[in-house]
């Protein structure tokens, strides 16, 4: 087995494929319309599977916004640079939670991005694990 994606639904399909392109720096791969079943799918990631697991994001016609709810926490992406992450999503319009700094009780640095629907992406710094 190998892990090939996670999904995230969205209320703005266009909205989040900017975020995750524009200020993420993610490619856009695929996209995918189902208007019989009222849903459409764009799958983005920084190379394709198998290369690398895949972000597939679900918009279902007519749902604007979904209640995240408890259970969720978030993705994580590798960062050469979690501080310069920091900047470059802040520069390009992206809301950072937690900026760049040591895990609380260790040495791994990581810092907190939130995308438009408020899913929470960890940005852990290479090196630092």
């Amino acid at each position: 087995m190998r892990f090939l994606h996670t999904m995230l639904r969205v209320g703005d399909l266009q909205r989040s494929i900017d975020f995750y392109t524009q200020v993420i720096g993610m490619k856009l791969l695929r996209t995918t319309d189902r208007p019989e079943q009222k849903y459409s799918l764009a799958f983005l990631g920084f190379e394709p599977n198998p290369a690398q697991a895949e972000l597939e994001l679900t918009y279902n016609y007519g749902v604007d916004h979904y209640d995240l709810g408890t259970a969720y926490g978030h993705i994580a992406l590798g960062v050469d640079d979690a501080a310069a992450a920091c900047a470059r999503i802040k520069a390009a319009g992206g809301k950072v939670t937690r900026e760049a700094g040591p895990v609380a009780g260790g040495s791994t640095i990581i810092a907190f991005v939130q995308d438009p629907d408020g899913y929470k992406i960890e940005l852990i710094q290479h090196g630092t694990l």
